[in-house]
């Protein structure tokens, strides 16, 4: 059994992210069950995984088996060269990546590690690293960490807010009718035929807004630029399907019969990017950030204007 004191820096972050720190490469899943069995205890007291820390809080943590350096659930130095090459702006409080397609934000649900994970590996001398929104595991572009707990709270007011400017590229089936299109329906979570959760569009879900804006056209397909104004899980995603223009190769939303045309093309993964990012850091004033759109996606587009 050992007993840790939360340092003023860490005030204000969740017990489950605490441990998931101080607790390197142990499983997302093995955390909770310590936290719903009681066995790790809050100045003394049994907490919630929502529960928030306090500076000088003393956190009472059971034995757990940690990660050792040859452990498969550590990301491996191909893994972490290329998030190191990922980066498109790092000062002391602040990260911006260009995550990878089919890299999972965090661990956790049979995924061992994620990109927070790997980054906190990554820097060892950071006292915290957290995520400041997500995106989904087959979509790229540009992902916020924040590396002061200060930074995150202030992040998530402008995103919570709507004051980030969030845009995207995606490749949606069928001809855009009209350059230009707004699609404001409420979307509540469900679950899917195969246990998976998915977003449908229903009057008692939560509200969600997408502008969509044609960029061209090609024979069957149309790339789109996805504007959000809200934050839903799969939002673009759900959206896109629901006004008849599903997002190439979405496998949970999209269409078989039409990915199927387009696979011989080669595209293999979802083609959603989050291209751009604009928003005010608390510390540095406003931040545009642009992530290229990968290789793969972009001799896609080629092999569409050849056709």
């Amino acid at each position: 059994m050992r007993t840790e004191t939360v340092p003023e820096e860490l005030a204000g972050q969740r017990i489950d992210n605490y441990l998931l720190r101080v607790l390197k490469g142990v499983p997302r899943t093995r955390i909770y069950r310590l936290l719903r069995r009681g066995e790790v205890r809050v100045n003394g007291g049994r907490v919630r995984p929502t529960a928030r820390l306090g500076a000088g809080d003393r956190v009472r943590i059971p034995p757990v088996r940690e990660a050792t350096g040859g452990e498969t659930f550590k990301p491996s130095a191909q893994i972490m060269e290329r998030l190191e090459a990922a980066i498109l702006y790092e000062d002391e409080r602040l990260l911006v990546i260009d995550k990878p397609s089919g890299l999972a934000v965090h661990g956790g649900s049979g995924i061992a590690y994620g990109v927070v994970e790997a980054l906190r590996l990554m820097r060892p001398r950071a006292p915290f690293i957290d995520l400041v929104h997500r995106l989904d595991r087959e979509t790229s572009g540009c992902l916020v960490l924040a590396k002061r707990r200060s930074t995150l709270r202030a992040l998530h007011t402008e995103f919570r807010e709507g004051r980030v400017d969030k845009r995207y590229l995606a490749l949606v089936r069928g001809r855009f009718g009209a350059n230009t299109r707004r699609v404001e329906a409420r979307l509540r979570p469900e679950t899917g035929k195969g246990g998976e959760r998915i977003m449908r569009v229903h009057p008692d879900g939560q509200s969600a807004r997408t502008d969509f804006r044609c960029l061209r056209s090609y024979d069957g397909w149309s790339l789109v630029e996805a504007v959000l104004h809200t934050g839903r899980m799969h939002q673009i995603r759900a959206h896109a399907a629901a006004i008849g223009h599903p997002v190439a190769m979405d496998r949970r939303y999209g269409s078989s019969t039409a990915d199927r045309e387009i696979r011989p093309l080669g595209l293999r993964r979802l083609f959603l990017h989050a291209a751009n990012l604009g928003l005010e850091a608390p510390h540095c004033g406003r931040m545009d950030v642009a992530a290229p759109l990968p290789n793969d996606l972009a001799m896609l587009l080629e092999r569409l204007a050849d056709d």
